[in-house]
């Protein structure tokens, strides 16, 4: 299934419009304004693309596109959308607000009990959780710009005031979220040879050396980090353990939610009270990748350009872009590890703070190495190692290999992978968290490490990856009901597995595939990759060709020959145009040389037959 952007996008957002306004007014449904991270992604869905594409922008009316608009019909006319958007968000802001005028990020129904005899209480659904804190940031940013650029122009009074209303509100909620953010990230000291350490050691090891080498050569190669965490890491951080004795190992990235021992983060923007922790001070690799996701939205070249960062909220984004940094920087590091085979290459990846492994393990650490190699432009060898990791890995998800009976892999895509959250417990039954995204994950790094490659052969093994996970991702559309053409119905492409049928929308999936979606924008705005081959064969034609032009115009023209006349300028165009794209473009240099080749030797046949028959 050929991926193409700008199409599946206006599916989905028509989709969205039969869903959410169902009688031309917005409805948040029996589960709406309880999880603040499926509020976020439902309505990120709309204004991620609106935001981030240029062809799908919302904000100013008189330059949407008719099939945009299309799309939208039962949201309103050209000038109402804009305004039911800013309605739409002002009430989730109020919804995710509490008495005391403090932003809230419950985690809600994502949330589960890891007994299934006990309920949770209502203290532990209202619990922040890091996934909301990174939607805040990006769907805040996305809320920020488009008030931007609507309000420049003149707005009705009523308008105007809602708009500056919801700035307030969206800035205050955008600190909180950050505050949150930098509250939740966590460095865990542990010694070599404890459990956690001889896990560590063991993964990255992977038993071609013993352990002693292996633990001093993580030493010498974590000294750098080390340093910068002890010295630069100052704010919403208490790093529980000696990092000073280079005796001990640690991880670092981000917990599930604040973590217990975070202290408050001094800010001057009135955030309310900063919640106490709750989470144990242990990163989790599906909650780093989530926070890594939102963070790098806050120094965005549209947030830079627009400005939507205080000076306040600048600071904090400058301790968060250095943990961004730092954290890429760690896993990168253990991902590839020693000599010879990547420790990430030893599918499937076994955490060490809970105790799991999952090919789901394997595809986070890739992303954070795809997020890594955005960031320092890595080697043309690893990325070509890290597409046959995504290969192999939606090989073994049943995505582009089949499936057998009773397939152990289908439990990747529902129910899911499980994460315990640790120190959930100290407030009822102990909680978990579902991750069922694993396709749509895979589609979204598929399509990253395409545009990262500079080799033809690397980018075409990704876009044939993410042609095929979307082929898979679209037969899991929901096929009846309000939320039809949406996702998740795993059925639909695991007709065989003793699963039944979903008719409800997950907010979860339907958001990463609109990712997905403008990532493939991004990536296909680029220019092709320049074949060194290509550009010396187009040479080689435009040389012939324009060598038999020269000789064309040789020949004898009559006044009355105007054919002749249209046909030596239409040549002339053609290799003028083959000259100015030649060296981006040497493949459509090579098409139009082949056009004006054929047609120099039409004509040079056409006065053989000329001849001829005097």
């Amino acid at each position: 299934m050929q991926i193409q952007p700008r199409q599946q996008l206006l599916e989905i957002w028509q989709a969205i419009g039969r869903h959410s306004f169902p009688g031309g007014d917005w409805e948040w449904g029996d589960d709406g304004k309880q999880s603040s991270v499926a509020d976020s992604e439902r309505l990120l869905c709309l204004l991620y693309p609106a935001t981030e594409i240029p062809e799908f922008r919302l904000d100013d009316p008189d330059t949407t596109d008719a099939d945009v608009l299309s799309a939208l019909r039962t949201v309103g006319t050209r000038s109402d959308i804009p305004v039911r958007l800013l309605e739409i968000m002002h009430d989730y802001m109020g919804a995710h607000t509490d008495e005391k005028k403090t932003p809230t990020f419950a985690g809600g129904h994502y949330f589960s009990s890891a007994d299934d005899k006990k309920d949770l209480t209502p203290e532990q659904l209202a619990v922040g959780v890091v996934d909301s804190y990174s939607m805040a940031v990006t769907l805040c940013l996305a809320t920020l710009g488009f008030l931007k650029v609507y309000t420049g122009k003149q707005r009705r009074a009523e308008v105007r005031e809602l708009a500056e209303e919801l700035r307030a509100a969206t800035s205050l909620r955008l600190t909180a979220a950050m505050v949150s953010l930098l509250r939740s990230f966590t460095v865990s000291v542990f010694d070599s040879e404890s459990s956690q350490g001889e896990a560590l050691v063991g993964l990255v090891g992977q038993g071609r050396l013993p352990d002693r080498l292996v633990v001093q050569q993580l030493q010498r190669r974590l000294k750098p980090l080390r340093a910068t965490i002890r010295d630069r890491f100052t704010i919403g951080v208490d790093i529980v353990g000696d990092l000073d004795d280079e005796n001990q190992l640690f991880e670092c990235g981000w917990s599930w939610s604040v973590v217990d021992t975070a202290p408050p983060v001094d800010t001057t923007i009135p955030i309310g009270q900063q919640p106490p922790g709750v989470a144990q001070p242990v990163p989790y690799l599906y909650f780093t990748v989530a926070a890594l996701d939102g963070i790098v939205d806050l120094f965005s070249d549209r947030t830079l350009t627009l400005g939507l960062l205080t000076p306040e909220q600048q600071g904090l984004a400058e301790a968060l872009r250095l943990r961004w940094e730092i954290t890429q920087r760690y896993w990168s590091l253990l991902a590839r590890f020693g000599e010879g085979r990547w420790p990430l290459e030893d599918i499937p990846w076994r955490t060490t703070g809970q105790r799991l492994e999952s090919e789901y393990f394997t595809l986070l650490v890739s992303a954070i190495l795809v997020q890594d190699h955005q960031r320092r432009r890595g080697s043309e060898d690893d990325l070509s190692r890290m597409a046959t990791i995504m290969e192999r890995l939606a090989e073994r998800g049943r995505i582009t290999g089949r499936m057998t009976g009773r397939d152990g892999a289908v439990a990747l895509h529902s129910p899911g992978v499980r994460l315990p959250l640790h120190g959930s417990d100290r407030l009822g039954p102990p909680m978990q968290w579902t991750m069922k995204d694993f396709s749509a994950q895979l589609l979204k790094r598929a399509i990253q490490l395409g545009g990262l490659s500079r080799t033809i052969g690397t980018r075409d093994r990704m876009l044939v990856l993410g042609e095929a996970s979307l082929e898979h991702l679209w037969l899991r559309r929901l096929r009846s009901g309000r939320g039809s053409k949406l996702w998740d119905d795993v059925t639909g492409a695991f007709p065989e597995a003793p699963l039944g049928p979903s008719t409800a929308v997950s907010w979860s999936s339907t958001e990463r595939l609109v990712e997905c979606m403008v990532a493939a924008r991004s990536l296909f705005q680029e220019p092709p990759l320049r074949s060194p081959e290509l550009t010396a064969y187009a040479d080689s034609l435009l040389s012939e060709a324009n060598h038999l032009f020269g000789k064309e115009l040789l020949e004898p023209s009559s006044s009355s020959d105007g054919s002749r006349g249209i046909a030596i300028k239409g040549i002339e165009v053609s290799l003028r145009r083959a000259r100015q794209v030649i060296d981006e473009q040497p493949g459509t240099a090579c098409a139009l040389a082949l056009q004006v080749l054929g047609q120099l030797d039409a004509m040079a046949m056409g006065r053989r037959a000329a001849a001829r028959g005097m």
